[in-house]
């Protein structure tokens, strides 16, 4: 696959085939996705891969701290808590898209929260990625991750492999390390379903949109 055809198709997947993911192909994806760029080639990134039973066990355990209102624990705050514009209305507008491509309505609050949940189930991939960073890093090692996890995606649609990063797995980190064992040490930055997308799923024909180069970008000659 051509690279910017990888990059302009890439989307966050939100429906999964039952058809596994094989370690060899996994693998083969970090072997790609490893060559991202770091500051003095640090290369901070650590990933768990969960399947079958832990990855099971994993959203069992977040569902139940969520039905059970424990309060979030993140170890950062990945969104602001006060949207200013225009973040705002962005964020409103992919909410309202994606609950409209699932027909859920406005007032639906049992339906949104179903939908909500399927986050905790990696969306029904085969497949999970947890990705875990050093505290002892500073905010320089975040975007080396951030280069690292997107090559992730990239290297995964060469797979034909489809993909949705997950901040929601990373409301209660304490949980997650504790299953995995995982050091405290390490903080966990985000989650990702991994797997072969089921193309006929209403939710995965959803897309949001992107603003043209002229909304970010000024020349200075």
């Amino acid at each position: 696959m051509d690279v910017l055809d990888a990059m302009r198709g890439r989307k966050s997947t939100r429906a999964y085939l039952d058809q596994p993911v094989t370690r060899a192909t996994i693998e083969s994806i970090f072997d790609a996705a490893r060559w991202a760029p770091s500051g003095v080639n640090c290369q901070p990134w650590q990933v768990a891969v969960v399947t079958g039973t832990t990855k099971t066990r994993i959203s069992e355990a977040l569902l139940a701290a969520r039905k059970a209102r424990q309060p979030e624990n993140p170890d950062y705050a990945y969104y602001p808590k006060d949207w200013q514009e225009p973040y705002k209305s962005r964020r409103k507008a992919t909410g309202l898209a994606l609950y409209q491509a699932l027909n859920i309505g406005k007032d639906d609050a049992f339906a949104r929260l179903k939908a909500w949940n399927g986050n905790y189930h990696f969306f029904g991939a085969p497949a999970g990625l947890l990705f875990f960073v050093d505290r002892a890093l500073s905010q320089g090692a975040w975007v080396d991750m951030g280069m690292f996890i997107e090559n992730v995606m990239l290297a995964a649609r060469a797979h034909g492999l489809e993909t949705c990063p997950q901040a929601s797995l990373a409301e209660y980190p304490d949980i997650v390390r504790g299953i995995l064992a995982v050091p405290a040490t390490r903080a966990l930055v985000c989650g990702m379903a991994l797997g072969y997308a089921d193309a006929g799923a209403p939710v995965n024909r959803y897309r949001t949109e992107r603003e043209p180069v002229s909304a970010f970008t000024t020349w200075h000659d």
